[in-house]
Formats: structure tokens, C-alpha cells, sequence
């Protein structure tokens, strides 16, 4: 077996990521950090030019306020968040994020991103209330451009490592000291040093099974490299977390995981049952179940995602999203017909350019099964269950608000850090601050690392590592590759062995468990205590087992590694759903066995830690505090 290098690196600022968070923080960081001669690292498991959620491209910008031009305000976007998600949101952070989300966006097409503008007004074109259109294809490219330069002008006291995943955490007492990891190209292991760490490494995708089997398998609409990383690491260093039960259901384009999101805003589209009924129109005495969030306007994502699921269950399934007819409407609009042929043509190059700027996949989709979304309408469904904090979901770490926002209670001396001293955390890292999305979490981004750097100035002392901490880690990294380097020779299929398990053989044992105990979609996102009860038995049998897993390269480790990020994420999942004595966000989930909202009992939020020094963990109730009347 060879063996690992082991490199250190010593910064003052540890940006862990590489997604639009952490692209912002690099940014924010380098200005500030350079007034103060601080060094600035920002490592990531891919490359910064095609990591995270936009990696493929995105054609809208989901987060935009348009103060200046009189059409949004921060607290109209904290009442829509609130509403979104019944109720439980941490107002502090989604108004900061409101406050300054726009100013990132200029600095989008200040460094080059093509907008879409009215030929007439010359305005930015609006998706839908708080979005606006963009060819986005190269989107990633362009903000990971921007991150890069701003290090590369700290000179020595910037740098990107790429191909790096982050591993474990490295703690001084209750102060966080760095972070450890590997490389996925090289035999190396790399140990961090640094005054101040943000983790900025996405949400999780494959903790349940995907709807995608055989040759499909990891096909997903959030990104399936996303394996946990951020709730992992906060986790293990002992950082208080929120909103674990509220994960996110996108319904999509089934099988393509297109997003419905354009079709819905900007080309104004149906979704209907098989009947040819709306079942926003036909369920909509069911919102009157829901308390004063069933009233919401408009109807929060969940509920949407529940009304289509009632009719599914009473056979009246597939959904169908009636784009024919979306395109007809904006033809009849048109009383000219050769200007209305025209403007036909556009919308159908539209329709088109917005998958091809960002799920290529859905339109090969389309092309292979003879389908023009023009002409036809396409089948709709609920995906699999995702953690994502910047989204509609809302799992994350417990943060720190902004000073001048934050009541008491949510502050404790430095935005955007984790209960953890000098361990801060943005997009889908930092919790119950819902719909961010790629500005925001940009946004967010900023906001952490221009505290990050506060904190450092602060805080100057370098902290301590403990090598028997070290150590361990270190072990546990060569663990795998040992494994199968010592035990292969007892099979002749690598894949089948006495004293080892795979990487993919332990991820379908997590995603069976989580389907079928923590309400999957085979399920109809549906449990019960005693569903999670076993489910987190199941669990705990898992992790004993994941002391057996084996590598045969280093693409296996990183798989290892990522299984056992994406168990922490399981378990908590469960763990806050089991608390969470109600069922608050039927269409994300629902609890056959407390199958009602209950407030004001429950209108709080559930906060998880785990003990690094024993595992247990503890739960509590918090209180939202709402600051937008």
C-alpha cells in the first residue's frame, strides 16, 4: 500500500468549500484579510470553477430585492420566508442577507455575467417576484474567477488547493484549530492550521435512495457530490444545529430532475393530475388544515407539494406540467400572427436555452422519449429527500446574527459563527435561513468571512493541536485502504469479502434504512416514532459496521468518507424528526401517528448537539422571535 504524505498548512483563515458560499467568503476575506496581513486559505474537494450547486449553470437568479428600482424590500423577503416555511425562520439572518443580497449581484454583472434585459425598458428581466433571468450556463465559472483573482492579489497570503476533502475538524479545547483532510489525486494528507475556519461544503444528497436505479443511479437535482460535508464537520466539532427534520422535496421533471421553477414563474404553467384537474384548485379546502400558514400567499412549497401528493395517493397520478398549454396562452396574447409566430419561436429557444443552461440531462431527457414541451405536456414528481440550508429547506448550523439585528438570544459576538468559537458557517452550512439560494449564499458567504476576519483580529493567538487528535485522524484515513490491501487476496470478486465492505454496498444499506424509516419516497415521504425508532437502530448497527469499509484507490476512499459524512446527517435527521412531536411540513414529510401542526407548542425550533468528547447528543426547544411585524 503506499503511503500518505502528510503536508501542513498554516493560515489564519480556512475557507472549507468551493461552492457560492465559499466563493464569497474568498472574496470578502481577501479585502479585509490584506489591511491586516492575514493569509487566506480556501481548500475544495473539485475545483472551485465547477464546484457545487451551480456547477452546471443555473438561468435565474433566485435572490434578488431590486430596492433601487422600488420592486422588493428586505421585509417583504423575511415575511415570504416566514410564510415558506411555516413559520419557523430566523429573521435576523434572512433580513441581512435581504439587506445586502443585491449589491452581489451587481458585482455578478460588474464581473461579467450576461443578464437578460428588456429591449424597451432595459431592465433586468423578472422570473417570478424575487427572480430574475440570466444565461447562466457559465455562471460558476465566472464567480470562482472572481474568488481566484482576489487571493491571487494577497500574494503569498492567498492560495486555492483543490482536490482536497475536508475530513474532520481539529478543536483546542472549545475553540476550533483547523481541519484535516486528504487528497482525491494524490497519496496526501493535509493538516490545517488556522485562527478561524468557515465551512461552506454544501448540503447532502444520497442519504435516501433516488428515484434514478441501474445505469441512472446518483442521478439527482441537487448536486450528488454533495455528501454532508458541512453538517459532518459542525457536527463533530460540537457546534448546535437547527432545522435537521426540515429537509427539502423539490418536484421536478420525473427522471431528468429538471426544474419546474421556469415553467411555473416565467412561462406561467399548470401542473394538473391525469383527470386534466388543478389540484391547487380541486384540494384547496386542505390548506384550511394547516393553520394560518394554509392562508399564506403564496401557498408555502410544501403544502404545493402536498396537494399534488393527495391526488397521486387517490389514483388520480402522474402530475403533469401543462406546457403546451403555458405556450398557447402566450401566443393568444398576440393578435398579430406573424409577430405571434415569431415570439412563439423565442419562447420555444427560451424554454430550451433554460435547460441547456443548466440541466442539460432534462433536455437529452426530452429528445430521447420524443417529447417537445411545446407540444406535449411532461410528467412531474416529488424527488428524493434533500438537506439544504440556502433552498426551501432549512438544516444547518445554529448561527450567530448581524449585532444591530439580532435579539439576545440569536447573538453571541460575531456574525454568522457556530456555537463553536471561531467556526463559522454559510450557504447550506448555516441553518433556518431558507431561500437564499446562490446570491444569497453567496451573500452569506461575505458576511461570515468579513466576520471571520474580525474574529482573527481579535483573537491572534494561535491555537493548539492536539497530536493524539491528530493522530487518530490520521489513522482512521489509512484505515480503509489498509483494510482492503490486507484482506482482497480472501476473495476473487473485490466486491465480495469476508472482512471488508465497499463504499456503494454501504451506501445502499444508509439509503434503504432512510427510505423506508424516515419516510423515503417509496413511502410517500410518510413515518412514525416507531418507524424512527428502528431507523435509528438500523443506524447504529451501520456505523458500527462502517469501521469495515475499504478503499482499493483514493476515489473509494473519498467515497468511504463521504458515506460516513452523510450517516452524521441521517442521524440527526431522524433524531430531530422523532423530537418534533407534529407534522408541520406535510409534503416534505408527514407522521402517520401525529398527523397535525401544533402551535403555539411547536412553533420553535428543534436545536441537536452532539458531545465530541462522549457522542451523545441532546435536543432542545428554541424560541422564534419574530422581528418583521
Amino acid at each position: 500500500m503506499a503511503q500518505f504524505e502528510t503536508v501542513e498548512v498554516s493560515t489564519d483563515l480556512l475557507i472549507c468549500g468551493g461552492g457560492m458560499a465559499a466563493c464569497g467568503a474568498a472574496v470578502e476575506a481577501a479585502y479585509w484579510a490584506k489591511k491586516q496581513g492575514l493569509k487566506v486559505t480556501m481548500v475544495d474537494k473539485a475545483t472551485p470553477d465547477r464546484s457545487g450547486a451551480v456547477a452546471m449553470g443555473l438561468s435565474a437568479i433566485n435572490t434578488y430585492m431590486g430596492v433601487v428600482e422600488g420592486e422588493n424590500t428586505p421585509e417583504g423577503f423575511v415575511k415570504y420566508v416566514r410564510g415558506d416555511l411555516m413559520g419557523i425562520t430566523r429573521e435576523d439572518l434572512v433580513y441581512d442577507i435581504g439587506r445586502h443580497v443585491d449589491g452581489t449581484v451587481n458585482l455578478f454583472e460588474k464581473w461579467g455575467l450576461p443578464f437578460w434585459r428588456d429591449h424597451e425598458t432595459g431592465k433586468r428581466v423578472r422570473g417570478g417576484k424575487w427572480q430574475i433571468m440570466i444565461n447562466g450556463e457559465s455562471y460558476k465559472v465566472i464567480v470562482a474567477e472572481a474568488a481566484k483573482n482576489a487571493l491571487a492579489e494577497m500574494g503569498d497570503k492567498g492560495e486555492v488547493i483543490d482536490r482536497v476533502f475536508i475530513l474532520e475538524p481539529l478543536l483546542d479545547g472549545d475553540r476550533i484549530a483547523g481541519a484535516v483532510g486528504f487528497s482525491v489525486r494524490e497519496n496526501k494528507i493535509y493538516v490545517f492550521k488556522a485562527k478561524a475556519v468557515m465551512a461552506a461544503m454544501g448540503g447532502a444528497v444520497g442519504v435516501f435512495r433516488p428515484r434514478s436505479v441501474g445505469e441512472g443511479l446518483g442521478r439527482s437535482w441537487y448536486p450528488p457530490f454533495s455528501s454532508g460535508s458541512s453538517a459532518y464537520f459542525t457536527i463533530k466539532a460540537g457546534a448546535e444545529m437547527t432545522c435537521q427534520e426540515v429537509r427539502f422535496i423539490p418536484v421536478r421533471f420525473k427522471d431528468g430532475y429538471g426544474p419546474v421553477g421556469a415553467w411555473f414563474l416565467f412561462f406561467k404553467a399548470k401542473a394538473k393530475n391525469a383527470l386534466g384537474e388543478d389540484y391547487m384548485v380541486t384540494n384547496a379546502a386542505e390548506l384550511e388544515k394547516w393553520g394560518p400558514y394554509g392562508k399564506v400567499k403564496p401557498v408555502p412549497a410544501n403544502l404545493r407539494n402536498w396537494l399534488g401528493m393527495l391526488d397521486v395517493n387517490a389514483g388520480k397520478g402522474p402530475i403533469y406540467m401543462h406546457t403546451p398549454e403555458a405556450m398557447a396562452a402566450f401566443g393568444d396574447a398576440i393578435p398579430d400572427e406573424k409577430a405571434r409566430k415569431k415570439r412563439m419561436k423565442e419562447l420555444e429557444a427560451e424554454a430550451w436555452e433554460d435547460y441547456l443552461d443548466m440541466t442539460v440531462s432534462q433536455a437529452l431527457l426530452w429528445a430521447g422519449e420524443n417529447i417537445r414541451p411545446e407540444d406535449r405536456p411532461s410528467e412531474i414528481a416529488g424527488a428524493e429527500p434533500y438537506f439544504i440550508g440556502s433552498h426551501s429547506g432549512a438544516s444547518g448550523a445554529w448561527c450567530s446574527g448581524p449585532e444591530d439585528l439580532a435579539p439576545k438570544e440569536y447573538f453571541w459576538g460575531y456574525n454568522r459563527m457556530t456555537t463553536v468559537k471561531g467556526l463559522f458557517a454559510a450557504g447550506d452550512a448555516c441553518g433556518a435561513s431558507s431561500h437564499k439560494f446562490s446570491s444569497g449564499s453567496h451573500t452569506e458567504g461575505r458576511i461570515a468571512a468579513k466576520a471571520a476576519v474580525a474574529f482573527i483580529v481579535d483573537n491572534p493567538s494561535e491555537p493548539k493541536i492536539d497530536k493524539a487528535q491528530l493522530d487518530a485522524i490520521i489513522e482512521r484515513i489509512n484505515r480503509p485502504m489498509k483494510l482492503f490491501e490486507e484482506n482482497h487476496a480472501k476473495s476473487s470478486d473485490p466486491n465480495i469479502n469476508p472482512a471488508f465492505m465497499k463504499p456503494r454496498q454501504y451506501m445502499h444499506r444508509i439509503q434503504k434504512i432512510m427510505d423506508e424509516y424516515a419516510g423515503g419516497y417509496s413511502c410517500a415521504y410518510t413515518t412514525s416514532a416507531k418507524l424512527m425508532e428502528k431507523g435509528l437502530e438500523k443506524l447504529a448497527m451501520l456505523k458500527e459496521d462502517s469501521e469495515k469499509l475499504a478503499a482499493e484507490n483514493l476515489h473509494e476512499l473519498m467515497r468511504c468518507f463521504e458515506n460516513i459524512h452523510r450517516t452524521a446527517q441521517a442521524e440527526v435527521h431522524i433524531r430531530t424528526m422523532l423530537f418534533r412531536e407534529e407534522t408541520r411540513w406535510p409534503g416534505y414529510y408527514f407522521r402517520s401517528d401525529i398527523p397535525t401542526i401544533k402551535d403555539p407548542e411547536w412553533r420553535v425550533f428543534v436545536n441537536i448537539a452532539m458531545d465530541p468528547k462522549t457522542g451523545e447528543y441532546s435536543l432542545k426547544k428554541i424560541p422564534v422571535i419574530e422581528l418583521v411585524k
